[in-house]
């Protein structure tokens, strides 16, 4: 499964965007899918995750309150829209899938990566 995440830009700080992630020849039906982040000299970081029926939702500390992850109803895209940004979300933003359809917080859950895209926040 070849992963797309797309969305990124230059934002302020308090603004808004929306990523998204798409797979290549196939829908997210049945798939759990999550979003993580690595800033420059950091470690990467959970984002958010959403189970493959989309009743389940995980959050990571940083961004509870902020950041929503949802399905469309095609299951075509899972989007991440990010609300009140701030400079410290500035990082290459990856989407994840994971195959038995479980959220997960730890990356090594997720079989299936993309590239990433890039997210700035200036102040």
């Amino acid at each position: 499964v070849q992963l797309q995440a797309y969305g990124g830009g230059l934002v302020q700080a308090g603004g808004s965007l929306r990523l998204s992630c798409a797979a290549s020849g196939r829908t997210f039906r049945g798939v759990a899918v999550g979003w993580f982040r690595q800033a420059p000299g950091k470690e990467r970081e959970f984002i958010a995750a959403i189970n493959w029926s989309g009743l389940r939702t995980y959050y990571g500390d940083s961004v509870k309150g902020r950041f929503t992850i949802s399905r469309d109803a095609a299951e075509n895209t899972v989007s991440l829209q990010m609300n009140s940004l701030k400079p410290e979300d500035t990082a290459v933003y990856y989407c994840s899938a994971a195959g038995d359809g479980c959220a997960a917080t730890w990356e090594f859950e997720y079989e299936y990566w993309g590239r990433g895209t890039l997210v700035t926040v200036s102040s």
